[in-house]
């Protein structure tokens, strides 16, 4: 395993063309796209790692994974009242979609429907209170008390936020948001702006590897049931418009964030994250969904055999 994974930097990692920083957000800009890592955390506890798995990074929209399983946590199915479970085939900001469907999201991984999962989870409390709880529970979950939000990000997606705003206040003039849309929004912000290397984040994955419960610390964190529908939205809505493309390339449940990062899983046998800033058109990790193709076709994790 970490001859594959030395082998993947030594050749993707050194790759020329490596897509573009998500540079409008003014932080994101900053980032050196010459960086890449990638982790893999088995089963049955042991960790690879190549590249630049110690640094930290903001892990955007992976962590919708997280507050998605907060909120069926909290709510059980009735989150589905709140947003679909399909994949949207439009840009992961896009407003079109909302005015076709009364404001309800196609699924809770594009912005609008985390946007929708963050007001599930506020249920009338503080953001400070509720994004201390969904820290906590990425803490628990990746076996890590050192895992924290970088501000500088989280004030820099404020900032430049406006679309994501509109998503919000179009959503509320449906009656979809119940708290005030300011806060819904700093909860959104602060939580895409959670900073991770690698090494964190595939372990945070693991509870989807081994049927919703952690294999190396033996907790269980979700049942059965919501594991497996967990990974299920990641393979069908986890890369925005992009998810057909990672599912036919790369076949395992994943979802990316526009910091660069993927994480990935091969259910039964081990969690994986990579990341390299670089984005390709879609907003996906060029770099990154190169990587995890090469993985797979070294591994046979496939889902698909």
């Amino acid at each position: 395993m970490q001859e594959i994974l030395d082998e993947i930097v030594a050749t993707i990692g050194a790759s020329d063309d490596r897509g573009k920083v998500a540079d409008y957000i003014p932080q994101l800009a900053c980032v050196d796209p010459n960086q890449f890592a990638i982790t893999v955390a088995l089963a049955d506890g042991r960790v690879f790692s190549s590249g630049d798995s110690e640094r930290l990074f903001s892990i955007q929209s992976i962590s919708k994974v997280f507050t998605l399983t907060i909120a069926l946590g909290k709510l059980g199915d009735a989150v589905w009242s709140r947003v679909g479970r399909e994949p949207s085939g439009d840009p992961f900001n896009s407003i079109v979609q909302l005015e076709h469907e009364q404001g309800k999201p196609r699924n809770p991984f594009i912005n609008a429907g985390a946007i929708a999962i963050a007001d599930a989870i506020l249920m009338g409390h503080q953001p400070k209170e509720t994004l201390a709880e969904i820290l906590q529970f990425v803490r628990f979950i990746a076996d890590d008390d050192s895992i924290g939000i970088d501000e500088k990000v989280a004030q820099s997606e404020l900032l430049t936020g406006d679309r994501n705003a509109s998503l919000a206040h179009f959503m509320a003039s449906f009656g979809r948001i119940k708290n005030p849309v300011d806060c819904v929004l700093g909860t959104y912000f602060h939580h895409c702006s959670i900073a991770m290397n690698t090494e964190q984040l595939a372990r945070s994955g693991l509870f989807l590897v081994d049927n919703g419960r952690n294999p190396v610390t033996g907790t269980r964190v979700v049942s059965t049931q919501r594991a497996r529908r967990i990974n299920s939205l990641m393979l069908m809505c986890g890369h925005y418009d992009g998810s057909g493309e990672f599912a036919f390339r790369v076949g395992l449940p994943g979802k990316s964030g526009v910091g660069g990062g993927i994480l990935a899983i091969a259910p039964g046998t081990a969690s994986i994250a990579v990341w390299s800033p670089g984005l390709d058109e879609v907003g996906n990790s060029k770099l990154g969904t190169e990587a995890l193709e090469k993985l797979v076709q070294h591994t046979g994790w496939s889902i698909f055999g």
